[in-house]
């Protein structure tokens, strides 16, 4: 098994899922406006429980994966964000790379914590993972998210259609 890293930024704790995170990690998946541009519709518990695990399970199958975010001063928990490998049926195809993401409660929106911890991750990813590439997708529709990505060094590759809603392929440069 992979262990997850612990990175640290200025205000921030990128640490792995634990079983603690559930109660707060399902009321992020819960909230409409946050998960509009993801899965579209929120996720109840059992189902948010499902997609704690599996962010586990990718450090384990893949030696990388999604962290938690905790915000230092207040140990509270902020949101995911890392790289993963999900098979997607998008073309063109991002597999055998790493597929940044990321996803904050709205009370954490709007204050450079995804900035903050996605560029933790990208400084992880070109030490760990120097020879793989870095993607990600973005809904066409997702403007904050958009403008963080072309922040970070994305630059659009490809528009496709991902399960039925425009969607923009980026590639890290």
């Amino acid at each position: 098994m992979t262990p997850t890293p612990v990175l640290e930024t200025e205000r921030l704790l990128l640490r792995a899922h634990r079983i603690e995170d559930l109660d707060a990690f399902a009321a992020l998946w819960a909230q409409p406006e946050v998960v509009r541009f993801t899965s579209g519709a929120p996720l109840n518990r059992e189902d948010a429980w499902r997609r704690l695990v599996s962010h586990r399970g990718m450090w384990s199958l893949m030696g990388f994966g999604y962290f938690a975010i905790e915000e230092k001063a207040t140990r509270s928990f902020l949101g995911s964000a890392g790289v993963q490998e999900c098979r997607r049926a998008i073309a063109p195809s991002l597999e055998g790379t790493l597929e940044a993401g990321w996803i904050f409660g709205v009370e954490a929106q709007g204050k450079g914590y995804a900035r903050e911890a996605m560029r933790a991750v990208l400084s992880w990813c070109g030490e760990a993972h120097a020879d793989m590439d870095v993607t990600c997708i973005i809904n066409e529709e997702n403007e904050p998210s958009r403008k963080l990505a072309a922040h970070l060094g994305f630059r659009e590759r490809a528009r496709a259609q991902y399960k039925e809603r425009p969607t923009i392929v980026y590639w890290h440069d």
